[in-house]
């Protein structure tokens, strides 16, 4: 006798991102179009492995957002003001993992800007709950803040996700070097490293 075949499941958080993409539809064609906005292709050149970045012109507190192997990733000139409160003990109580225990990141960036420059982050701009697109906030008393508005994650200038929050990883930290000064390259361990991406905690 044959059996009846079960209709294949969805795992869990696939599931709950398409239910969240259904619920928020309208809102998120108004919360997107920054986002598509802030793309920048002008100074970028692109390949399947990797992505080169100018930055030789990103002013303080600008952020741009590029592409490379379909993540969105957020480069922030962070403000000299601000690189003092990543290490303010008023930020590091808030936060879940504010020494970025977690493998978030390459090991050449664990450490308290989360970047090789400190005064440049490099970011994979997905919320670690979802897969949101977080919003970036600047001048608030800790220095500024991205804000996931799907569920309201909230993560600080070096990425690390707050207390209390659905997120629970810090944004995760893309491979990259300075090929050379004001170029990226994203996608690209420095000479002598060799972490992978996939080998993350999640996405």
């Amino acid at each position: 006798m044959n059996q009846s075949s079960s209709p294949p499941t969805v795992p869990r958080r696939s599931f709950l991102t398409l239910l969240t993409a259904s619920s928020v539809t309208v809102g998120g064609v108004v919360c997107t179009w920054p986002f598509i906005n802030s793309l920048n292709t002008q100074n970028t050149t692109i390949t399947h492995n990797y992505t080169d970045v100018d930055i030789s012109s990103l002013k303080e507190g600008q952020q741009i957002t590029v592409m490379w192997q379909g993540h969105a990733v957020f480069i922030l000139h962070r403000p000299a003001k601000t690189l003092a409160l990543l290490q303010d003990k008023e930020l590091l109580i808030r936060l879940r993992d504010p020494s970025s225990k977690e493998l978030q990141q390459p090991p050449y960036t664990r450490n308290w800007h989360r970047s090789i420059q400190p005064e440049i982050a490099v970011l994979i701009g997905v919320c670690t709950h979802l897969g949101c697109i977080p919003s970036l906030n600047l001048g608030n008393s800790l220095g500024g803040y991205y804000n996931c508005a799907c569920h309201g994650s909230k993560f600080d200038l070096a990425g690390r996700v707050y207390n209390n929050v659905p997120a629970p990883y810090n944004l995760p930290v893309p491979p990259y070097k300075i090929l050379k000064p004001g170029i990226l390259r994203i996608g690209e361990n420095p000479e002598g490293e060799n972490f992978s991406f996939t080998s993350i905690m999640q996405l």
